[in-house]
């Protein structure tokens, strides 16, 4: 049965076939052969319900709000902001670049648009500073995917709805993590750079000025992370929100977007949320074949072995996803391998926001990791640059970010602390 699936979904990958089609093909092949009693009826219901969720809402509104910001002013004064504060001292370009990134994220939940709109202005400073072109470039992806963990991020939303797990929850529970990388990459770029590798000072009264030009812009992880921490609103609360909140910023207070500029970005909107939906849909069937033909009690035992520790559990689990996610979209990977994960999950008492914290973490790790990860190739077609030059400065921050996996592993509360806080 395990050969059948998974030889239909190769073959169809090997003729080119987007990765949707592997999916639902596998999966009714599958039922086909196997359970021809089953009525295939149910196989179209699994695709309509993927995604009915009402989670799933806040997705295109995320999405949305990232697409309004990155076409104003947002980044351009978050950027400003930062610069002006800390590029002047040692490691203080590639410091401001991961901080940046950071805020960036923690404002849009994008890693592709935060690579536009940050790395775009910033990696011709880098370089004019002497920073080598491989850590600049490595340095902006790697940052850029922090976005993944602090929230808003449509990981842990994909992730909550297949799991069954708390999206609130889980927004708040990477905020831990991604700060902790956040300080990890700073020290690492401080360590790197030379006393000779800065930019001016600027005056004091430049940096009150861009403290004042980018202060509305730091309202957006208020908005999310605060409301959802105190309970005022939920994450698809929060979502409207900050739609609303892009909209009236960038419209009426920076006057960076007309009306007319609405239906372009809301169809560039409505083409990624398509593709989302559709990765979701199809998810939903594999994931619903998967457990309906008890495929894990083929797969997990010779991996965890008959009486498997947390520990183990999520060891295997971290470097499956790992490895998934170099390959294939983080989303499709979270659809195929948390069904087949979450009897294990579930039967050792693992706490899922915990476990789902850690899973987009591998996500964050795999889309900067060669050979497919999907920033890789985000900054091959933004800065013009050759595959080897790429990922050539990728690895020590690979390595910073397995690190804090392991940590996450061994010491849950990095995680976990906000979170018990916010449901005490």
């Amino acid at each position: 049965m395990l050969t059948l699936l998974m030889g239909t979904m190769i073959i169809l990958l090997l003729l080119g076939f987007p990765m949707m089609v592997p999916l639902a093909v596998g999966a009714f092949v599958t039922m086909m052969v196997y359970f021809p009693a089953v009525d295939p009826s149910m196989l179209v219901q699994q695709i309509i319900g993927g995604v009915q969720p009402v989670s799933l809402i806040a997705v295109p509104m995320f999405i949305f709000a990232a697409d309004v910001m990155t076409s104003g002013q947002v980044a351009k004064r978050l950027l400003d902001f930062v610069v002006k504060f800390v590029s002047h001292k040692r490691g203080g370009l590639p410091i401001a670049t991961t901080t940046a990134c950071t805020l960036f994220g923690a404002v849009s939940g994008s890693t592709q648009a935060t690579v536009v709109a940050i790395g775009g202005p910033l990696r011709p400073l880098l370089l004019k500073a002497g920073y080598k072109s491989s850590f600049s470039t490595a340095l902006i992806i790697n940052a850029a995917v922090i976005a993944l963990l602090i929230p808003p991020s449509v990981y842990m939303i994909v992730y909550g709805v297949v799991a069954g797990a708390s999206v609130g929850e889980l927004f708040v529970a990477g905020v831990g993590p991604g700060l902790l990388i956040w300080l990890l990459f700073c020290i690492y770029s401080w360590l790197i750079s030379g006393e000779d590798m800065q930019a001016d000072p600027a005056p004091w009264s430049e940096r009150i000025a861009a403290l004042k030009r980018a202060l509305l812009s730091f309202t957006f992880p208020v908005i999310i992370f605060g409301g959802i921490y105190s309970g005022v609103f939920s994450p698809t609360e929060a979502a409207a929100v900050s739609v609303l909140y892009a909209f009236i910023l960038e419209y009426f207070v920076y006057k960076s977007i007309t009306l007319s500029d609405v239906p372009k970005i809301a169809l560039r909107t409505g083409v990624v949320t398509a593709i989302v939906f559709v990765l979701i849909a199809m998810g939903q069937v594999f994931s619903w074949t998967v457990s309906f033909a008890r495929i894990p009690n083929l797969i997990l035992p010779p991996l965890l072995g008959a009486d498997p520790t947390t520990l183990r559990i999520l060891v295997v689990l971290s470097l499956a996803y790992f490895l998934g996610c170099m390959f294939v979209d983080p989303i499709v990977v979270i659809m195929i391998l948390t069904p087949i994960f979450k009897p294990a999950v579930t039967a050792s008492g693992l706490d899922t926001v915990l476990v789902g914290t850690i899973v987009t973490l591998q996500a964050a790790i795999g889309s900067t990791t060669p050979p497919f990860g999907c920033n890789i190739f985000t900054a091959i077609a933004i800065f013009r640059q050759r595959y080897l030059d790429v990922v050539r400065g990728v690895f020590p921050f690979i390595a910073i970010m397995m690190f804090v996996s392991l940590l996450l592993i061994l010491f849950p509360q990095i995680a976990l602390f906000l979170r018990d806080m916010m449901v005490q």
